[in-house]
């Protein structure tokens, strides 16, 4: 269960899939930017208010730090395994087998669990632009789960459901329908700033962090999920020209853009209409996602409250407070038009993941067929839709993105481990991108990670450590006995012809590469 990879293995596939390198800086920090923003600041927003208050501004700082010192260890193995797979390959080159299936079986938190997060934040834009628009109420019942006191999020499935379809199909976005979502999500929120920054009243920031440095770490922790997506400017790094300088300068860049975008989105929603968490009759802190939370909600709705942290459409919501209901409905159906690709972009990712796992003998044959049609891995593609449509029907935005931050915190800390370990291990490997100052670099990001996982909710704290647990007591089951590793065969298979396509036009996310841009 030790057992590694050989890396010259690995990197054979790199060799035979050697690209050209013609990014330059700005190219790549625009391609990071478009990557990050848009998803997080969408469907979290109010998550984050409930939490820190107007402090949620420093809780995106926190969270782009972190980000920065993951991502630039995280360039450094992408540029040395440029390959499918990433942050599973990684471990499994490094760490070794059993350390490469938890990192494998956390994605799954990562990218299906965040599919379904994207799918409920979708659900909110869309059911208030119906209703704002077009006058058409969907029944409460039919459009929350049973935290928020409905049946089932149906409106979450039907994406979902719509998506895994489209997926089984082999549908690909364009590169030019990818920009013009990028350039959507960038005007929706440069037109709520615009009107948002003017209104902002100073008596909106106090108190400033009203559950103290706990609350504001805490919603860093969660908000960590708006900037998942920086991997794009890591993983294009066999593609860009001087990688050494090019990479950490945009990598930086992205990230203080996206970092300065969120604050000035969260300081016109801050400043224009206020963001202070609610409490309960007793003045004792609501949980986000709780039911205790969406009593109070309804409480202060009968009595002609509409706080920012009751909202599941929370942009569109503050520029409908502040009189501007026409942009608030184009920002919403800004939403409604975006999102779907960041869930094609998840669910797309899980796949890709299981599909590697299973061509090492990990995970069953079975996950890795190719449909004789469509040439997409239809089996493994119709398992995880059914997971994500099951977990966005249920469960709240803010617990799933808290659950994914957990697998995907957890994925980032070994990489980080990995990067120190093969630079002891292997010192002389080619590297075309080296992590700066990796021994201060590289322990930060391992201890950034480590605090903002300690800071997630209890209950994903809790579930990460049982996932893997029953994770475990699968690879022992089967992974172990059946690891072609194990069994002597160290084929590379990203080189199979059979392999589906891994040019799906989607947002990268960590742990796989493809072409990013969404």
């Amino acid at each position: 269960m030790w057992r590694v990879k050989p890396l010259d293995a690995i990197l054979a596939t790199a060799e035979k899939k050697s690209l050209h390198r013609s990014l330059g800086v700005v190219q790549l920090t625009l391609l990071g930017v478009g990557a990050i923003i848009g998803t997080g600041i969408f469907v979290l927003t109010a998550e984050a208010a409930q939490k820190a208050g107007p402090g949620m501004m420093v809780s995106f700082i926190i969270a782009g730090f972190v980000c920065a010192v993951a991502a630039l260890c995280y360039s450094e193995l992408a540029s040395m395994v440029p390959v499918s797979g990433s942050a599973y390959t990684y471990s499994y080159a490094v760490l070794g087998e059993v350390f490469a299936w938890l990192v494998g079986w956390a994605l799954i938190l990562e990218y299906a669990v965040a599919a379904s997060a994207v799918s409920v934040g979708w659900s909110g834009y869309f059911v208030g632009l119906i209703e704002h628009s077009l006058n058409v109420t969907v029944p409460p019942e039919l459009a929350n789960g049973p935290y928020a006191g409905g049946i089932v999020n149906l409106p979450a499935v039907v994406i979902g459901l719509l998506v895994t379809l489209l997926l089984i199909r082999g549908t690909r976005e364009s590169a030019t329908v990818n920009a013009i979502l990028v350039a959507i999500k960038v005007a929706a929120l440069s037109a709520f700033i615009w009107l948002a920054l003017p209104l902002i009243k100073e008596q909106n920031f106090q108190p400033f962090a009203p559950l103290g440095t706990a609350g504001v770490i805490g919603a860093a922790a969660s908000i960590f999920f708006a900037y998942v997506g920086f991997d794009a400017v890591s993983t294009a790094a066999e593609e860009t020209k001087n990688p050494q300088r090019n990479v950490p300068i945009a990598l930086i860049g992205s990230l203080v853009i996206c970092t300065v975008f969120y604050l000035l989105v969260a300081a016109g929603a801050i400043g224009a209409y206020g963001a202070q968490p609610v409490f309960g009759a007793g003045g004792e802190v609501l949980a986000p996602g709780s039911m205790a939370l969406t009593e109070q909600c309804a409480s202060l709705t009968q009595a002609g409250q509409q706080p920012l942290v009751c909202s599941k459409e929370a942009l569109a919501h503050v520029l409908r407070q502040i009189g501007q209901p026409a942009v608030g409905n184009m920002l919403g159906l800004a939403a409604f038009l975006a999102l779907p690709s960041v869930i094609l972009a998840m669910i797309y990712g899980q796949t890709r993941i299981f599909f590697v796992m299973s061509r090492d003998g990990l995970l069953p044959g079975v996950l890795s067929r190719v449909h004789p049609k469509f040439k997409t891995p239809h089996i493994v593609t119709m398992l995880t839709g059914a997971g994500v449509m099951l977990a966005a029907a249920f469960l709240p935005v803010g617990k799933l993105a808290d659950i994914s931050n957990s697998g995907t915190l957890f994925a980032f800390l070994m990489v980080s481990l990995a990067v120190m370990i093969l630079r002891k291990t292997n010192p002389d490997r080619k590297r075309p991108f080296r992590t700066p100052l990796v021994w201060i670099v590289a322990p930060l990001s391992v201890a950034g990670c480590a605090v903002l996982f300690f800071f997630l909710p209890h209950d994903a704290k809790l579930l990460f450590p049982i996932w893997s647990g029953v994770g475990l007591v699968v690879y022992m089951l089967y992974g172990v006995h059946k690891s072609h590793v194990g069994r002597g065969i160290v084929e590379v298979p990203e080189l199979d012809p059979n392999v589906p396509p891994t040019s799906a036009g989607a947002q990268p996310m960590p742990g796989v590469e493809h072409p990013p841009g969404s």
